[in-house]
This record gives C-alpha cells, sequence and structure tokens, in this order.
C-alpha cells in the first residue's frame, strides 16, 4: 500500500499534463518507467534527494535556503523513518510496479497503457486519473500521510522535466549507487552528503575578502 502512494503522489507533482489520444478520464501521465523508478528513488532515499539539493545549490540552480531542507533530510527523524532501500539492477534502482499499479488501478484512481509490441519494443505509460487527483489533495489534509505530498514536491523540485536516463545517470554519479551489485540494496550516503552540506555551508558563510583570499590563491 505504501509503495501505491508513493507512485500516486508521484504521477499527480512529477506527471506531465495529457493530451489528444490518452485514455479517457486521465489528467496526468509519466511516460516511461525508467523516470518513475529514478523519482521513486528519491521518495525513498531522503539521503540521496539530500544530496541532489546540495548539488543544485552548488551550481546556482537552487537558492541557498535549501540547504536547510537538505539538512532537514539528514536529521529529521521522520524522512528517516520513510527510508525504504531499492535493489540496483542493469538499470539502476528498480522494483517491480504490478502490484501497487494493481490497487490503484482497482480504485480507479491509475493506470497503465502499453505501447509498442512486436516491432517495435513495448513501453508502459502511468496515467493518474481525476479521481487519483483528488485522493492525493485528500493525502495533503491526512496528518499521517501528508509526508508524501510534501517530500515529493522537493523530488520534482530536482528532477524538474529531465528524461529518465537523464535522471539515472545522474543517480550513477554517485559512486555508492554505481559499485552496488546487481540485486543489493543500495546502501546509504547520509555520512558522505552530511561532509557536502557542511563544507558548502562552510564556503557560503565566508566573507566575501576571504573567499577573494581563496580565488588569489588557487
Amino acid at each position: 500500500m505504501q509503495h501505491a502512494i508513493r507512485l500516486l503522489v508521484i504521477l499527480e507533482a512529477c506527471g506531465e499534463l495529457v493530451k489528444a489520444g490518452d485514455p479517457v478520464g486521465a489528467v496526468k501521465v509519466i511516460r516511461s518507467e525508467l523516470r518513475l523508478q529514478a523519482l521513486d528513488f528519491w521518495l525513498r532515499n531522503p539521503d540521496y534527494l539530500a544530496d541532489e539539493l546540495v548539488t543544485k545549490v552548488e551550481s546556482g540552480e537552487l537558492p541557498d535556503s535549501c540547504l536547510d531542507t537538505a539538512r532537514y533530510l539528514l536529521d529529521d527523524p521522520e524522512p528517516d523513518l520513510r527510508w525504504y532501500p531499492m535493489p540496483r539492477w542493469h538499470y539502476g534502482a528498480y522494483e517491480a510496479i504490478d502490484d501497487a499499479f494493481a490497487i490503484l488501478d482497482a480504485y480507479g484512481l491509475a493506470l497503465v497503457r502499453r505501447k509498442g509490441g512486436v516491432v517495435k519494443a513495448a513501453r508502459s505509460e502511468f496515467f493518474l486519473t481525476g479521481k487519483g487527483q483528488a485522493a492525493v489533495a485528500d493525502l495533503t489534509a491526512e496528518p499521517r500521510l501528508s509526508w508524501y505530498t510534501r517530500q515529493v514536491g522537493l523530488v520534482a523540485l530536482v528532477s524538474g522535466d529531465d528524461l529518465g536516463s537523464e535522471l539515472k545517470k545522474r543517480q550513477y554519479r554517485q559512486a555508492e549507487y554505481a559499485k552496488t551489485e546487481l540485486g543489493v540494496a543500495i546502501a546509504p550516503i547520509a555520512g558522505s552528503v552530511r561532509v557536502r552540506l557542511e563544507g558548502l555551508r562552510g564556503t557560503l558563510d565566508q566573507p566575501a575578502e576571504d573567499l577573494g583570499a581563496v580565488e588569489a590563491a588557487i
């Protein structure tokens, strides 16, 4: 059930609007399982999500205030309680989603459509229905479940509109992720992210003249 809830909020926060030809009653869609799996990985692993925030602050894509959010992801007990590791397979973090989507489909909250077949490789598209969108809105008012809707907003922030292949590349840049053996759960990286966070915070806190001295020394 928790897996189904995660997929539901991901569809709402990270899906694109449907277009002509999509199933009747659908409102949003993620057109790649690769992207869906990558988004689920960040939702399930707060330390990797924090690392993405640090990277985007470092590159200037996000404001410095996002470092406080990264620290929260590392230190607050609630995200840690929601940590659900994923095993690594040939295309990165992966866990079968059929059972979770069967639950969503049974309640009319989401559906899967497969495209392609014999001539062209089949791929799946994942649709959020209007009923599913209303269910996500209800989750935001539920104290014990609203965490998911808050957390997935951060996932949407770091993922942007990147394709699944690009998201996987970004995740593979993390050494702990890349070196994990096939079929083994990807290990946490909270310690190394905390070091990065504190190092970047120290740099940002330096007076301007100190930064100039460092640049001159380099």
